[in-house]
């Protein structure tokens, strides 16, 4: 006789600390409010340490995917606080400029699509998630390089579309278990 399996999904723990954080940061690129510590709590607390959370149970659940992925995005969450919080704490540290942190968001992007890539196994939307992300990030990078403001508030649109996905897919996970039955689509996957 197997033992049924007790453990919660972590996913929307994760889902909505990435989502919930991401539609606020973006709000912000899109130009409607000024970075302020609204964002960076949200970045601290439930897109950091919440996602950070969900990977730790994601292992705990031998879900390699998820592991790499929230404890991941919690890592960038953090660092991204970090970055911007840290030059005005310790005199001398400077803010990394546009180029660096083009090549932070590139490499953001990179990884990623790289991420996408496992999605075609899951989903439609943790797919779209994924290559919503990864554009996401590629269009911070070409902001941030070219100094294009234009480019930064396209990103800020975008990525309000993101955070939504992920909330949306949150929230399926949650209402299609507590029904025990589809009430929120999330599509099949892509590659069998």
């Amino acid at each position: 006789m197997t033992e049924k399996n007790l453990l919660a999904n972590p996913a929307p723990l994760g889902l909505m600390g990435f989502g919930m954080t991401t539609v606020l940061l973006n709000i912000h690129n899109a130009g409607f409010f000024v970075l302020g510590s609204m964002i960076l709590a949200m970045g601290i607390f439930y897109g950091g340490m919440a996602q950070v959370i969900a990977g730790v149970l994601e292992y705990r659940k031998g879900n390699t995917f998820g592991v790499t992925a929230f404890t991941s995005y919690g890592l960038f969450w953090l660092s991204l606080v970090v970055l911007i919080v840290l030059p005005n704490i310790i005199p001398g540290v400077t803010a990394p400029d546009s180029k660096a942190m083009a090549a932070y968001f590139f490499m953001w992007g990179l990884f990623t699509f790289m991420m996408f890539i496992s999605t075609l196994k899951k989903n439609k939307a943790l797919q779209f998630v994924f290559i919503s992300l990864a554009i996401l990030f590629w269009l911070l990078a070409l902001g941030e390089f070219t100094g294009n403001a234009t480019i930064i508030m396209i990103a800020g649109y975008e990525g309000i579309i993101c955070g939504l996905s992920a909330i949306y897919l949150a929230m399926a996970e949650v209402i299609n278990e507590t029904y025990g039955k589809t009430i929120l689509p999330i599509g099949s996957p892509t590659i069998k």
